[in-house]
């Protein structure tokens, strides 16, 4: 399995509560969220939230989607939701919102093992195509969360856009990853 260790900060001109609001309840993500496809709960958990299970599809910018489930291990509200995920990643995510300049903002730490045995072979040379598509789907996140709220995304670290070296990696690893999917329905319609 290949890990990574992905960090996502977003500043929201919104007050904490509405923004936790968003983010706790992820059955709302695929109306603002252009990448998630679906959310289902599996097991509605404890009273506070705890041991909540969901099963979320996510689409890529690359041609492949990512379904997994989430169990939540602490709830804090306003300000700390993590969680354990299982499925085809595995690993936690952990969601932190802090009060800032009039606004939230909104730290996500996501540490995962992919268990795609192609995701796992293509990972030695995919790995920059990878983190270049989880980028633009967290960003995209933080745009889709930013306009619910009716302003505009910032970005308080620098965050990683695709360069160079990254953009050729993209590039070519969705080239592998259309051949293996390729090769995958030739094989399976013999």
């Amino acid at each position: 399995m290949a890990d990574y260790h992905f960090v996502s900060t977003w500043r929201i001109q919104a007050p904490i509560e509405q923004v936790w609001e968003e983010i706790v309840h992820a059955e709302r993500w695929p109306t603002w969220w252009k990448y998630v496809v679906r959310v289902d709960t599996l097991q509605s958990g404890a009273e506070d939230g705890i041991g909540k299970r969901l099963h979320l599809l996510f689409r890529t910018r690359l041609p492949y989607t990512l379904g997994f489930d989430i169990r939540l291990t602490e709830v804090q509200p306003p300000s700390m939701l993590a969680s354990e995920a299982t499925g085809e990643l595995e690993g936690s995510g952990r969601w932190l919102l802090t009060p800032e300049d009039g606004g939230t903002l909104v730290r996500y730490n996501w540490d995962v093992r992919t268990t795609r045995w192609w995701m796992n072979l293509l990972a030695p040379i995919a790995r920059p195509a990878f983190n270049w598509n989880h980028d633009q789907l967290m960003l995209e996140g933080g745009r889709s969360l930013a306009r619910r709220f009716g302003v505009e995304l910032e970005l308080p670290d620098e965050e990683r856009q695709p360069a160079g070296a990254a953009r050729w990696a993209a590039a070519a690893a969705a080239v592998a990853v259309l051949i293996v999917l390729g090769w995958r329905r030739r094989t399976a319609a013999r």
